[in-house]
């Protein structure tokens, strides 16, 4: 059986194809996101209090080098394989190179429901593999373009540092880290006591999406469905990789295997949106939560948590 959260995510995507007219109210879902992003950057700051060492730096840079790693490896691969424009090839650098903030929630909570050990770091991968990889997409754009679309670097560092997203989880993550797991439990605790409930009610509208995204699938995005089904195995073994050699413990591995082998809807598309403006979106959001999304989410999770134990042999 699945996680219970992951079928509620079945739900909606259930909804969405049969059509219902179940919807979630977008001042709600505007609700839930913020929820669940400070919530879990108060989770990871609350394992950090305490525990910062030498070691944590090391990690946090090999985290940070998949960043500029992926986008550089995606950009070449949907721009002569998957034969897609200069504009939708680093927007697709940019969101599979960025991460899912969404998917990262699933698997921490497969990584609690398995009682697996993960270290409160995780939520840090979120920031450090999302920065670099929204900037270095716009500038591999900026690069190899003649136009003068894409906006000025200084304006990027903006606009990728102070997205919500961004301002919340790091803030989490200093509220979480100076008070710890004890002295803010009258406030923290109700938000981690309510992370399963946010959750769930979160991917039963990422099903919704998922499933209006899905209607839009014709032939002519055939080799697109192929890579967005294709790059998450592929990536996750990046993420592996790096946390075998960093000696991760197996929930921190786990995630970082799946933030690699996710990609962005949140914000990368607004950076992407207002830096090229000749990018189809659609088709960012059509393989990033369409496709990559579900695969994570139903399949790729528990598929990562096998691969770390054949790898680490235990």
């Amino acid at each position: 059986m699945p996680d219970i959260v992951v079928m509620f995510f079945l739900l909606g995507l259930v909804a969405g194809v049969v059509r219902s007219d179940l919807t979630i109210p977008k001042a709600a879902y505007d609700i839930l996101s913020l929820l669940l992003m400070l919530t879990i950057g108060l989770k990871g700051g609350m394992a950090l209090h305490g525990a910062l060492s030498g070691q944590l730096l090391i990690e946090l840079l090999g985290v940070t080098l998949l960043g500029v790693l992926i986008p550089l490896l995606v950009f070449p691969t949907v721009r002569f394989l998957v034969r897609l424009s200069l504009a939708d090839s680093a927007s697709l650098a940019a969101h599979y190179g960025s991460v899912s903030a969404g998917t990262f929630a699933v698997a921490l909570a497969y990584t609690e429901a398995h009682e697996l050990v993960t270290g409160g770091q995780v939520t840090l991968y979120l920031v450090l593999l999302e920065l670099p990889a929204i900037l270095l997409g716009l500038m591999l754009y900026r690069h190899f373009s003649r136009d003068a679309e894409a906006g000025q670097p200084t304006g990027l560092w903006h606009e990728t540092l102070t997205n919500r997203g961004v301002i919340l989880l790091v803030g989490g993550v200093l509220i979480g880290w100076l008070y710890g797991p004890d002295a803010g439990k009258s406030v923290t605790g109700l938000y981690t006591s309510a992370f399963q409930g946010v959750l769930a009610l979160f991917l039963l509208e990422m099903g919704l999406v998922a499933a209006e995204t899905l209607r839009n699938v014709g032939l002519m995005q055939g080799r697109l469905v192929i890579f967005a089904l294709a790059a998450p195995a592929i990536l996750s073994s990046f993420g592996l990789m790096m946390a075998l050699w960093l000696g991760l413990p197996a929930g921190s591995a786990v995630i970082l295997a799946t933030l690699t082998a996710s990609a962005s809807y949140i914000a990368a598309p607004v950076a992407v949106r207002a830096a090229i403006p000749s990018a189809n979106i659609g088709l960012a959001m059509l393989a990033s939560l369409g496709l990559t999304f579900p695969f994570n989410v139903l399949v790729g999770i528990p598929l990562y948590h096998r691969l770390w134990e054949w790898l680490a042999g235990s």
